[in-house]
């Protein structure tokens, strides 16, 4: 992916420098084979990364130990912090243009870097969760040991791949700007679980056809791509679907569990937004072929 010498956002707070280590759970220390454990269970089965973490580590209701530093910017030489700043600059470019030919406004998001855990407007933000998207402080967080995880314990390497998670959590995002995540949210306890399962994995696959659009347009503004990006991002999206970290984690693949979409899915609906770059394109929701 092309990126050196691109305009870096803004937007992003870097609060590693005062959340450094493992979250602590019930006063014990979790190793990241523990966390790889509970990030995968969690995906693969719906449940919350925490009460996985709480059952391993042998404690009750989860609590993280945080020190919270002074927020500031990413240091000039750290390179994988310019990477996360310019791609989301890239993603404001975009979708301020998106949203400008609508007729509408767009309310950049802030990313913050954190290491280990960190307080959110959600609750307590821990890396296990992976990168997440917080809408009631329009924030994505991001642990950067988590591209280790994507690269070595996932299978899927690359810079365009790392992107494409972030451009995933801005598409999140971009839903919230529209209304439909509160929408979703609604139904939470008005349908049964399965159902309410089937929602949320129509929610992810909206943002990942997000991601594709984003990768449409800044493709077309500003040649990003180079040879094996797409590749990169179709194999993330094949490494991070349901059915393929069910597989992983040693357990059956329960479909009716799924909260993200299958392998399959993921890939065609990033390489929907990909090819056609069009918002209206990317509605999940009326799709009656996911």
């Amino acid at each position: 992916m092309k990126w050196e010498g691109n305009r870096e956002s803004d937007n992003v707070e870097d609060r590693r420098s005062g959340g450094g280590g493992m979250p602590v759970f019930g006063g014990r220390s979790i190793g990241i084979g523990t966390i790889v454990i509970a990030l995968l269970g969690g995906w693969a089965l719906g449940i919350n990364p925490l009460t996985i973490l709480s059952l391993l580590s042998g404690g009750g209701a989860p609590t993280a130990q945080v020190q919270q530093g002074p927020a500031q910017r990413p240091p000039a030489d750290d390179t994988m912090g310019r990477f996360v700043s310019t791609v989301l600059a890239d993603t404001e470019d975009v979708w301020q243009a998106v949203f400008r030919q609508g007729g509408g406004t767009y309310q950049q998001p802030r990313l913050v870097l954190f290491r280990g855990a960190t307080p959110t407007a959600c609750g307590t933000g821990q890396a296990a969760m992976g990168p997440f998207y917080c809408p009631a402080d329009q924030k994505v967080y991001i642990d950067l040991g988590f591209y280790e995880t994507l690269k070595s314990r996932l299978g899927a390497p690359g810079d365009f791949a790392q992107a494409y998670v972030i451009a995933h959590e801005v598409g999140h995002h971009v839903q919230n700007q529209l209304g439909i995540s509160a929408k979703v949210d609604q139904m939470r306890g008005r349908v049964s679980q399965a159902e309410y399962n089937a929602l949320s994995v129509r929610l992810e696959l909206q943002a990942d056809c997000f991601a594709g659009v984003w990768a449409h347009h800044a493709q077309n503004a500003r040649q990003i791509l180079e040879q094996g990006d797409v590749e990169e991002a179709m194999n993330a999206a094949a490494k991070i679907g349901d059915d393929a970290l069910q597989r992983s984690s040693g357990g059956a693949v329960v479909p009716e569990s799924f909260t993200h979409g299958s392998s399959a899915q993921r890939q065609r609906w990033f390489n929907n937004g990909l090819q056609n770059g069009n918002v209206k394109g990317c509605d999940t929701f009326s799709s009656r072929n996911l």
